[in-house]
C-alpha cells in the first residue's frame, strides 16, 4: 500500500490519542481511524488509560470543582508525551483554551496546564500543520460537503487543512451556503435550549441536502451525531462521518443508519 505524502521527522514522535467521551461511547471506529493516521505520518501511538472526560460540560456549565478534578486526572494521565492529538475541536479547544484559564489560579498545576495545552492538537490539523502529511492513500469520498465546528474553526483555526486532504484525495467537495454556521448541538446548549437547537438543526440539514452531496463530513463527534439525527429524522439518505473515517479509509455503515454500532 502507498505511504501518505509526509515531510517526516527524523525521530519519531510519542504521541497520546486522547479519544473523547463521545468517540467511545458513540464511535470508536473514529479513533481506530485516528491511530492508523497518527502511525502512517510516523508517529508512536499511545491511549492512556487514565483519560476521561475533557470537562468541558462541568466547565460551561460552572461546574469548576468537577472540571478540576477532571483537568488534574488528564494532566496524570497525559505527562511524558510528545504531543497530545485529539479528534474533536471542542475537546481540543477545552485543552488548550479553557484548561489553562481554569487552573491559573493553582501554582503547582497552572505550568503543566500549558505545557499541556502547548502540546495539545486537533487530529486532522497536527496531520497537515505539524507532520506535513499532504494526501492518503484512501479512496476518494466522492461528492462530499463539510461542517466547519465552532470550537474548531474559531478556537484551533481549522477550515482548509480537511479540505486540502480531501481534495487530494480527489474527493468533490460542494460547500454548503452557511458551512460556518452552528448545527445547534453545541454541548449543553441543546438541552437548555431545545426548541432553538432543533430548529438550528433543520436549517442545518436543509442546507446540506441542498449541496446535493452524498456525504456530510466533519471533525466533531457532537455536530455529526446532531446531524445525523436530524437528517434521519428527515428522511434524508445523505450519509455522515467523521473526516478521520474517511481520511483512513472507511470500515462499516454511516453515522446514525440503524445497523450501527
Amino acid at each position: 500500500m502507498p505511504q501518505p505524502s509526509t515531510a517526516r521527522l527524523k525521530t519519531e514522535p510519542r504521541v497520546a490519542l486522547f479519544v473523547t467521551c463521545l468517540v467511545d461511547l458513540y464511535r470508536p471506529s473514529v479513533a481506530f481511524s485516528a491511530i492508523k493516521l497518527l502511525e502512517q505520518a510516523g508517529c508512536k501511538v499511545s491511549v492512556p488509560r487514565g483519560q476521561t472526560c475533557c470537562g468541558q460540560p462541568a466547565f460551561n456549565t460552572g461546574d469548576r470543582v468537577t472540571a478540576k478534578a477532571l483537568a488534574r486526572d488528564i494532566l496524570a494521565s497525559f505527562q511524558g508525551y510528545d504531543y497530545v492529538v485529539i479528534p474533536s475541536g471542542s475537546c481540543g479547544g477545552m485543552l488548550r483554551h479553557q484548561l489553562p484559564d481554569l487552573l491559573a489560579d493553582d501554582p503547582a498545576l497552572a505550568p503543566l496546564a500549558a505545557d499541556l495545552a502547548r502540546r495539545c492538537h486537533e487530529l486532522v490539523s497536527f496531520l497537515t500543520d505539524i507532520r506535513g502529511v499532504t494526501t492518503t492513500p484512501a479512496p476518494s469520498p466522492g461528492r462530499v460537503t463539510y461542517h466547519d465546528s465552532c470550537a474548531g474553526l474559531r478556537e484551533l483555526g481549522i477550515k482548509q487543512q480537511p479540505r486540502d486532504l480531501l481534495r487530494a484525495m480527489d474527493a468533490e467537495i460542494v460547500e454548503m451556503e452557511a458551512p460556518e454556521t452552528c448545527c445547534g448541538f453545541g454541548g449543553t446548549f441543546c438541552v437548555k435550549y431545545p426548541e432553538i437547537s432543533t430548529r438550528m438543526a433543520r436549517d442545518k440539514v436543509a442546507d446540506i441536502v441542498a449541496t446535493g452531496a452524498d456525504m456530510i463530513l466533519a471533525g466533531d463527534m457532537g455536530c455529526l451525531l446532531n446531524m445525523a439525527g436530524t437528517l434521519l429524522r428527515e428522511g434524508s439518505t445523505v450519509q455522515v462521518r467523521h473526516v478521520a473515517e474517511v481520511l483512513a479509509g472507511p470500515t462499516g455503515p454511516a453515522i446514525g443508519q440503524p445497523t450501527d454500532k
